[in-house]
């Protein structure tokens, strides 16, 4: 009877709703690094592989520590570390407001990443022990948090960062300080959950027990699904301002707000993916989400500026549903090492779209944006490796 009342606690929607609170200021901090390069090619005669570069060191910090400091939280659980997590994000957009030269703008990046590569496994795992049994709700209730942050990057820099300059984004740093805050609430509520647990008795960890073998191959086929699905978005975030200038002309502020409109939708899709994979099962979710986006995407670079708006706003919805669907599908693979896991899924997700948008910036400087652009979409082929994913549901 203890096992059953430690199964079903009920869900904790104030943590949930504290901690996607946290991750809306956490995205929307790490995204004036991109929504900034416009100011910052022009500033700092930067090129668009030297952009790249910003974006690379801000999310490969990600990709080597998030699984590190995951496993690490697995063994030595620390409530406080997400409260130092969001301090380290206050320090790195300081540095970013007041960087005058390419290298310490790399340093904002860098700081900027080290503090998100801190938060994401930690907060992950309260989301899930948060959720009441309601995984796929949690997980994308946590994302959408982030997705409307970034989101939100845009819109803030078309109204108030590019208009005032650089050195406003110092403003920001009074939101990590009210994250900070949050997060300290959320670590006592967790030290009281992990008390309640023990002394209710917590079940064993239940476990799909693959063969390694086919445990590796599955975690391979979900490092390649978010390979197409990050390396598209990034390449978005990065670059969708300049490809809209360079194919139809746009103001910079007037495709910042085309920009806020796609990760607006994204945000969207990664809530619903969430709750629909509670119901018909993760390994749906992602094919629907990663091979539906893909006509739209196809179409996106071939047409008009409202066509182009419209697909990428197709594009985003679709897109996005697959990532709840898949971070929650890979901590049932190892439900006990959920933050290691949950590491290892957002860093390489972080990790290789950084590359992946260094290298198209790269290739942009050669052939141009609106060439790499009517190239991007093939990556959603990647999807169709979602076959051999083992159903464990």
């Amino acid at each position: 009877m203890t096992a059953q009342k430690a199964v079903l606690m009920p869900t904790s929607y104030s943590v949930i709703l504290a901690v996607s609170g946290t991750h809306l200021i956490n995205d929307l901090i790490q995204f004036l690094l991109p929504a900034l390069y416009p100011v910052f090619k022009s500033d700092y005669a930067l090129n668009y592989f030297q952009l790249g570069l910003l974006t690379l060191a801000q999310q490969i910090t990600a990709c080597i520590l998030q699984p590190l400091m995951g496993l690490y939280g697995d063994l030595k659980p620390k409530p406080y570390s997400l409260a130092v997590s969001m301090a380290i994000v206050g320090a790195g957009v300081l540095l970013l407001a007041t960087a005058n030269s390419f290298l310490l703008l790399l340093l904002a990046a860098t700081v900027l990443g080290i503090g998100s590569a801190l938060f994401h496994p930690e907060a992950s795992r309260v989301c899930r022990m948060a959720s009441g049994g309601r995984r796929g709700f949690a997980q994308s209730s946590f994302q959408v948090g982030g997705n409307t942050g970034t989101a939100l990057g845009p819109l803030a820099a078309a109204m108030f960062v590019l208009p005032l300059g650089q050195i406003s984004t110092v403003w920001f740093a009074l939101t990590a300080v009210l994250a900070v805050a949050i997060l300290i609430w959320v670590a006592r509520w967790f030290v009281n959950h992990q008390r309640v647990t023990a002394a209710a008795g917590a079940p064993p960890l239940s476990s799909v027990k693959l063969p390694r073998r086919r445990l590796l191959i599955a975690f391979a086929i979900i490092g390649a699904l978010l390979m197409s699905k990050f390396v598209y978005i990034e390449t978005f975030k990065s670059y969708y301002t300049f490809f809209l200038i360079e194919k139809f002309a746009v103001e910079i502020q007037h495709a910042q707000t085309i920009l806020f409109i796609f990760l607006g939708a994204v945000a969207v899709g990664t809530f619903v993916g969430g709750p629909v994979g509670d119901r018909i099962g993760r390994k749906k979710v992602i094919w629907v989400s990663i091979l539906g986006a893909l006509p739209f995407a196809l179409l996106l670079p071939h047409t008009t500026l409202f066509g182009t708006v419209v697909m990428s706003i197709l594009v985003g919805l679709i897109l996005a549903s697959a990532f709840s669907a898949i971070v929650v599908y890979a901590q049932e693979l190892l439900p006990e090492k959920v933050g290691m896991v949950s590491g290892f899924v957002f860093g390489f997700a972080f990790g290789i779209g950084a590359l992946g948008a260094a290298a198209l910036g790269a290739l942009a400087d050669q052939i141009g944006m609106q060439q790499v652009f009517s190239y991007l979409s093939t990556l959603l082929f990647l999807g169709l490796l979602t076959f051999y994913l083992p159903d464990i549901e």
